[in-house]
């Protein structure tokens, strides 16, 4: 079963933290969100494996946008 990691807000991609293929655990930072010059930690809701990257550092993200992709 796949989780998607969605945006909690409108931002920029400032840096991402994993690579495709990577292990995760609930609670690891997968990326760095820069909202209202901030910088906001994504992270994995539940354990599971990086299956997708859906952005790129730089990129300008929309509320509810689907980041990363778990499995």
């Amino acid at each position: 079963m796949s989780v998607n990691v969605v945006a909690p807000m409108p931002g920029t991609i400032a840096e991402i933290l994993v690579e495709v293929g990577d292990k995760v655990t609930a609670d690891d930072e997968l990326i760095i969100l820069e909202a209202m010059k901030m910088e906001n930690p994504i992270v994995a809701p539940a354990d599971g494996t990086v299956k997708e990257i859906k952005v790129s550092e730089k990129d300008k993200v929309d509320t509810n946008q689907v980041l990363v992709v778990l499995e």
